[in-house]
């Protein structure tokens, strides 16, 4: 009997000493994750050779987006109204041209992320928008005048392109790969310091309503957004694009740990739409929906608050020719549900003009469906165009 304590004690050594040199030298092999789960029964599998994420430091990321990261410069010229006093000789005579309107140059400034090797660089809409000239300053020194490729007021990007090649593009994350609570790097020219990087994490993911574009699924993040980092890079701790830094929360002006980038899925979507037509194209169908709050729910005697109420519908449009009437209750489009104006505006907009789209709705509370063709989206005012589809 002693003998086989003798050896049960030898083997535990043994165990315990492999264990040991394993931990000490090839960590990676004791890191675990749940595996398959059957009959309530989970199971953890060993991971071989995943890489530890150090949060020590994000120097290896910055030191990745850095490079592709570029700073804009933008001047327009504004001229103010011209008095009627100015026509008078007496006038002149006794105070010159000092209250002659002339122009005045205005300038703004913002970031953008180089996307291709050739010139072409993403930002932000409103960091160029009627302007008369644009420079852009490089990670390397250089100085170089861009032209605008094509802009979106409606998701508030822009493409440049400047005359250039073997740029340091940035890399893109993929798409949806992004959680609430990953580490975010932010790296833009805030107020026209220069070059800056921010840390924070992912606050919310899908941010709408927040009335800022028309498209919205922002990502929310407290890494410090501010003035001038417009169009600059969100990036994950691997220095991968996340995010096109666009807004801010802020009373002050000043980052208050609320700040929205532009989703690089969404981002890709229209950057390469600009670059190949020049423009982005999206459908329409003529209709305005509002959401189903509880008084609507109650008020049309529906039995849940699925959908989104159709509050009107344009006449000779594609929805009013397929019969489409105010008072239907939208709730899938080519059977993709509709959750809220939001969603909805995004499935029909993704709708290529031209095509069928198929509308599932409750009218009454009896299911109906529709056949509509598609149209092309129009440009809108600003005040009625998040809920007009």
């Amino acid at each position: 009997m002693r003998k086989y304590w003798l050896l049960f004690a030898q083997a535990v050594t043994i165990t315990l000493a492999v264990l040991f040199v394993v931990a000490l030298f090839k960590p990676d092999l004791l890191r675990w994750r749940p595996g398959l789960t059957t009959d309530g029964l989970t199971i953890r599998q060993v991971i071989s050779g995943t890489p530890a994420i150090s949060t020590n430091s994000f120097a290896d990321a910055a030191k990745q987006a850095i490079p592709a990261v570029v700073n804009i410069f933008t001047k327009k010229q504004v001229r103010g109204s011209r008095s009627p006093l100015m026509d008078d000789p007496v006038f002149r005579h006794f105070f010159g041209d000092r209250y002659d309107p002339r122009p005045q140059q205005v300038s703004n400034l913002g970031s953008g992320v180089i996307v291709s090797p050739n010139g072409y660089i993403l930002t932000n809409h409103h960091v160029v928008d009627g302007a008369d000239e644009i420079q852009v300053a490089l990670s390397d020194g250089r100085t170089l005048p861009a032209k605008v490729v094509g802009s979106d007021p409606e998701t508030d990007l822009a493409v440049l392109k400047i005359d250039a090649n073997k740029l340091p593009a940035i890399t893109f994350a993929q798409a949806d790969s992004l959680r609430v609570g990953d580490w975010v790097l932010a790296v833009g020219n805030p107020f026209g310091v220069g070059q800056t990087v921010t840390l924070g994490i992912v606050s919310a993911l899908g941010r709408s309503h927040l009335g800022i574009n028309t498209f919205e699924n922002f990502i929310q993040t407290d890494a410090a957004i501010n003035p001038g980092n417009s169009g600059g890079a969100l990036v994950d701790a691997a220095g991968n694009l996340v995010g096109v830094n666009s807004a801010i929360y802020s009373r002050t002006g000043g980052s208050q740990g609320i700040g929205f980038a532009i989703p690089v899925s969404l981002a890709r979507q229209v950057m390469e739409q600009i670059i190949r037509e020049g423009v982005v194209t999206r459908g329409w169908v003529g209709i305005e929906v509002q959401d189903l709050s509880p008084e609507l729910v109650e008020s049309f005697g529906l039995k849940n608050n699925e959908g989104v109420l159709i509050a009107g519908v344009l006449k000779g449009g594609p929805a009013d020719r397929s019969g489409v009437k105010p008072g239907d209750v939208l709730l899938q489009v080519n059977n993709k549900p509709v959750s809220d104006s939001s969603s909805l505006l995004n499935l029909i907009a993704v709708l290529k003009p031209g095509e069928t789209a198929r509308l599932s709705l409750a009218r009454k509370n009896q299911p109906v469906e529709f056949n509509v063709q598609v149209a092309r989206r129009p440009r809108q005012a600003a005040e009625t165009e998040e809920n007009s589809n």
